[in-house]
């Protein structure tokens, strides 16, 4: 028997609009949607008329579901794995999936489309020729500062993803760790009505952040020492 095909499909981190024709014809088309919030994705698919079988594939359960939805695919369904926004397995749940299909044979195939840091970098005017992105820092003050002190000469942009809960952390440590000189980009609401970029110093782009209201997600972006706007 063939196996099923594993989708790993991009929604869009805001604006409905950036969703691909690719991605809905996938969508109407597969047997289950994995998803990390039923709510979440059915008011998605609600938004084009899809009706579709849902899966939970939330982080504390992924472990758990990747042999039932393994045997899934393995008995012949196409699954389209999606998270809440954006590029499921980037900061987001899949990688375990993923990881399972390609140990047993089954297709994986990517259905391209929003990704926030990505999208943040290229607006950004930082150096995007090469990067490092590592999504969501520790929760911990000192772990967030080990890193900090660790990727302070790095050569290349510095990418993160941070929540409105400690963002105004976040910039102190980077503040006393990388100076106040230091260029750095902060995003937050990409795509949505209230998107904002903040370049330039650290000092001054920290103090406009804090004056701003913090909601939604942050991708904050520091540029290699030395480069100015």
């Amino acid at each position: 028997m063939e196996t099923g095909t594993l989708y790993i499909l991009a929604t869009p981190i805001g604006n409905l609009g950036d969703i691909s024709q690719r991605a809905l014809e996938i969508l109407r088309s597969c047997d289950i949607v994995a998803c990390e919030d039923t709510r979440n994705t059915g008011a998605l698919l609600g938004k084009f008329g899809i009706k579709k079988r849902m899966f939970v594939n939330e982080d504390s359960r992924e472990k758990a579901v990747v042999p039932a939805l393994a045997e899934k695919l393995k008995s012949g369904l196409n699954v389209a794995l999606v998270s809440d926004a954006g590029t499921p397995c980037v900061s987001d749940p899949g990688f375990r999936i993923v990881r399972e299909c390609r140990k047993t044979g089954v297709k994986v195939v990517p259905i391209p489309g929003a990704c926030a840091f990505i999208s943040a970098l290229s607006a950004s005017g930082l150096p995007s020729d090469s990067f490092l992105f590592s999504g969501f820092l520790p929760a911990k003050t000192s772990a967030r500062r080990n890193f900090f002190e660790k990727y302070k000469d790095f050569p290349h942009t510095l990418i993160f993803y941070e929540s409105p809960y400690r963002i105004d952390k976040f910039l102190s440590e980077a503040l006393e760790i990388f100076g106040g000189e230091r260029v750095v980009c902060v995003a937050k609401e990409i795509t949505k009505i209230h998107e904002r970029f903040f370049v330039g110093k650290l000092s001054c782009v920290k103090s406009e952040v804090e004056k701003s209201a913090l909601k939604g997600e942050f991708v904050v972006m520091i540029a290699p020492d030395g480069y100015e706007l």
